[in-house]
C-alpha cells in the first residue's frame, strides 16, 4: 500500500518536491479537453499555444529575464548539457572549461566524458572549495585563459545549499571573453534572481524543484548569446530545441513560477527560521554533530549536518520508519561507501562525511513536523553509536 503522504514528514526537498495541488489544477485541462497541439494552425490548437506564451512569460518574471529568452526543456541535466555543448560548438578552437569540483553530476559527469562524447580533448579546470564550501574568486579569475570556451558553475549547492557568486564570477567571465553559465536548479524560486542585471548567459532551471512536475525544465539563453541547438527537428522554441512541447507540464511550471514568486519571502522567513531551528535542535543535542557550509551564504531551506561515527544510511532508514524522509550524503556504489564528493572537496573528515543527513524544507512543513525530528533523532543517532566499533563518547 502507498504510504499517505500525510503521514510523512518531507525534509528532501532538494530532490524533488510536492507538485503544488494549484499546479495540479491547472495542468488538468491540457491532460484531457485541450489537447491541441500549440503549432497547428486552427483555433483549438491556437489556444494551447497562446497558454504556452503566457507560460513563458511567468517563468521569465521569475528570474528577471525576457519571455524570448526561454527555451523549454526536459530538464536541468538537458538544459546543462545545452549550454555547454553550444559553446563548444560555436567556440570549436576553445578546448578549456572551468566547473567546480561540487557541481552536480549533471555537469560534472558531462565534462568528465566530453572527449568521448565529442571526439576531442578538452581540459577542464575543477575549481576547489573552501572549508565552508565557499570559492576563492581570485584562484577562478587566473583560471580564465584565451583557450576557455565557458565557465559552469552552480548558483547554488545541491548538498549543502552554500551560495556562490555566480553574478560577479559572470561578469569575470565576460572581461575576459568567456561565456558564463550557471546550474540555478537550487537556487530559482528560493533566492531572488534578476538576469537583466547579471551578465549571465545560460541558466538552468528545473520545474520539480519548485513544485511543478518532474519532466519539465528551462534553459535561460541570453539575447546575443551564440547558440546551437542540442536537440534539432521542428520549428518548436523559435528552432532552439526540437521535439512537441510538453503541454500541460509548461503550463504547470508556469503556475510554479508564479506561486515561487509570491512565495519568496515566506521561503526567506518562516521556512529559514525552521531551517535554524532544526538545526540548533540538532547541533545543541547531539554530540559530535556539525554543520557542513557556509553558515550565513546557503539556501534558506537546506542544512547539511554529519554526524560522526555512524552510517548515514542507516540513520535514514530508522528515520524511515519514521515516516522522516531526507537524503544523505554519502552514496552506495557496488557494495562500497563512498563519500560525497561535495563533502570530499570541502575535506569533510572521513569519520563524519560518511554520516551526513542534508534536511531540505519547503513552505509545506510546519513547525511541529521540525519538533518531532529535534525529538528523535538524538536517540537515533545514540542507538547506532552504540554498535559503533569507533565511538567513544566523551
Amino acid at each position: 500500500m502507498p504510504l499517505d503522504h500525510e503521514n510523512v514528514i518531507y525534509l528532501d526537498n532538494n530532490a524533488t518536491t510536492r507538485v503544488a495541488p494549484e499546479v495540479v489544477e491547472t495542468m488538468l485541462p491540457y491532460l484531457s479537453n485541450y489537447y491541441g497541439n500549440p503549432s497547428s494552425m486552427h483555433n483549438f490548437g491556437g489556444q494551447v499555444g497562446a497558454a504556452l506564451k503566457d507560460a513563458r512569460a511567468s517563468v521569465a518574471e521569475l528570474i528577471g529575464a525576457a519571455p524570448e529568452e526561454i527555451v523549454f526543456t526536459s530538464c536541468g541535466t538537458e538544459s546543462d548539457s545545452t549550454a555547454i555543448l553550444s559553446a563548444l560548438c560555436t567556440f570549436p578552437e576553445k578546448r578549456h572549461i572551468v566547473t567546480t569540483r561540487v557541481e552536480h553530476p549533471a555537469v560534472k559527469s558531462l565534462c568528465e566524458n566530453l572527449d568521448t562524447l565529442t571526439g576531442r580533448k578538452h581540459r577542464i579546470t575543477w575549481l576547489p572549495v573552501e572549508s565552508d564550501g565557499t570559492l576563492d574568486l581570485e584562484q577562478f579569475r587566473q583560471s580564465l585563459t584565451e583557450d576557455t570556451a565557458i565557465v559552469s558553475v552552480m548558483w547554488a549547492n545541491n548538498e549543502t545549499g552554500v551560495i556562490f557568486p555566480v553574478e560577479e564570477m559572470a561578469q569575470i567571465a565576460h572581461d575576459h571573453g568567456v561565456l558564463f553559465h550557471t546550474d540555478a536548479v537550487q537556487a530559482v524560486g528560493k533566492v531572488p534572481i534578476n538576469l537583466k542585471e547579471t551578465a549571465i548567459d545560460f541558466l538552468s532551471l528545473s520545474g520539480h524543484k519548485l513544485h511543478a512536475p518532474k519532466g519539465i525544465g528551462v534553459l535561460y539563453v541570453k539575447k546575443g548569446t551564440p547558440y546551437v541547438p542540442f536537440l534539432n527537428g521542428g520549428h518548436q522554441e523559435n528552432g532552439r530545441r526540437g521535439g512537441t512541447e510538453n503541454v500541460a507540464s509548461i503550463i504547470g511550471l508556469g503556475k510554479a513560477c508564479q506561486m515561487a514568486a509570491a512565495n519568496m519571502e515566506e521561503e526567506n522567513t518562516r521556512v529559514k527560521a525552521l531551517r535554524d531551528k532544526l538545526e540548533k535542535g540538532l547541533l545543541e543535542n547531539i554530540p559530535k554533530a556539525l554543520l557542513n557550509g557556509h553558515k550565513d551564504k546557503r539556501l534558506p531551506n537546506t542544512a547539511n549536518i554529519s554526524f560522526e561515527y555512524v552510517e548515514g544510511e542507516a540513520i535514514l532508514l530508522h528515520m524511515n520508519q519514521l515516516n522522516i524522509c531526507a537524503s544523505s550524503g554519502s552514496a552506495c556504489t557496488s557494495g562500497s561507501l563512498e563519500p560525497s564528493h561535495v563533502l570530499r572537496a570541502m575535506g569533510v573528515p572521513f569519520t563524519a562525511a560518511h554520516g551526513s543527513i542534508r534536511f531540505s524544507l519547503s513552505v509545506y512543513n510546519t513547525e511541529q513536523e521540525v519538533d518531532f525530528v529535534i525529538e528523535k533523532m538524538p536517540s537515533i543517532i545514540a542507538n547506532l553509536r552504540a554498535l559503533s566499533p569507533f565511538w567513544e563518547e566523551e
